[in-house]
This record gives C-alpha cells, structure tokens and sequence, in this order.
C-alpha cells in the first residue's frame, strides 16, 4: 500500500478560517514524532490577538510568507509555539497548533517530557513543541523538510468555542477541536452547527 499523501502549499493556500477546521483530524508528524490535530487556533492581520496586525515587522514576518510555511516564535520567553502559514503569500494569517493526540514515537514524547502522562504530553502549544522537539530553528521552513501534514482518515465532527491566553478580540469563536477528545488542551461546547467534513 503507497503512504499517504502529504498535504502541501494547494491545501494551506486558502482561507484561514477552512484550513483552521479542516486541519483537525489531520496527522502532524516532526521527524516522524506525532498524532492526530485535535485543537487549533486561527490568527489573520485583522486580529487585534494576531502577531500580524501590525503588519510584517519583527518576529512576524514570517507570518506574511509562503503557505505551508512554520511560524514558530518563543511565547512570554519560555515555551515554543508553532503555527503554519496559509492564504496567498503576505496575508498574515497562520494556524497555531494547540494540542495533538500523541501516537507516533510516543517513547520520545514521554522522554522529553518526564513524568507527565500521555494526555499531558501534546495538551497545549508549548507542551507539543517540547514534546516534538520543536524550537525556533523551524521557524520559517517549508512543511516537508522533517515536519509534515497527513490527510484526514474518515470523518471528523469539529466544535468550534473562543481562544485561549489572549486578552483582546476574546469574543471570536475561532479554536477549533475534535469532538470528544481526551487531549485537548481545554474543553470546548459542543457546537449545534458542528459539521463531519470528508478530507480529499
């Protein structure tokens, strides 16, 4: 049987707001270390949240490249935060991975992060980079190069509630989890408007 397709710079070259969703579900592998997404956030230049909304100066700038690109930045100095770059080149917008269920390579997860349990491993987004080995030395590769993005297998039912650890534009429903998961990083409601997406 022929592996997976990965998915490249055609599915991140589109609107913010679908990659966010559709990304749930997917497999993020670095090195080949990883799991299901099951938690996301969505930042675009005209999110007072969003490193971008001041325009590509700084750490952002990276934000305003390629599709399929990483943003990776340090969050208050401390923990490592990855997201992948989409819509057209100088859009600013970016998907911030939150939380994956650790399934490959798990003995490293646990190896970076000793003593935490395996729903601690990959629950948060400084959490998943150490769990990955993810630190600021990816910050503006290409998907490809160590870190790839696996299709969806099957149907996924995504919820959808506020971000988290940001103080403006609070209001936005824009992180998006997998229903019923046991690693997100935070709970969310169960939307009345979830819809179970097929991934082609």
């Amino acid at each position: 049987m022929s592996e997976p397709r990965q998915l490249g710079v055609d599915f991140f070259a589109r609107g913010v707001g679908w990659v966010a969703q559709e990304l749930v579900g997917c497999t993020l592998l670095v090195d080949g270390v990883g799991g299901p997404i099951v938690e996301v956030e969505r930042y675009q230049d005209d999110d007072p949240a969003s490193h971008s909304f001041r325009g590509p100066r700084g750490r952002a700038v990276t934000m305003f490249g390629p599709p399929a690109s990483l943003y990776v930045y340090r969050s208050y100095g401390i923990h490592w935060c990855m997201n992948i770059v989409c819509e057209d080149e100088g859009t600013g917008a970016a998907v911030l991975i939150r939380a994956i269920e650790p399934v490959v390579g798990v003995e490293a997860m646990r190896a970076r992060r000793p003593g935490r349990s395996d729903r601690e491993l990959c629950a948060g987004p400084g959490r998943l980079c150490q769990a990955l080995g993810v630190d600021g030395s990816r910050n503006g590769q290409a998907l490809g190069d160590g870190v790839c993005v696996l299709p969806r297998v099957g149907r996924v039912h995504v919820d959808r509630g506020t971000r988290i650890g940001i103080s403006v534009a609070t209001e936005r429903p824009w992180r998006f989890g997998l229903r019923g998961s046991a690693y997100l990083s935070r709970a969310l409601p169960t939307s009345p408007t979830t819809e179970a997406h097929d991934h082609v």
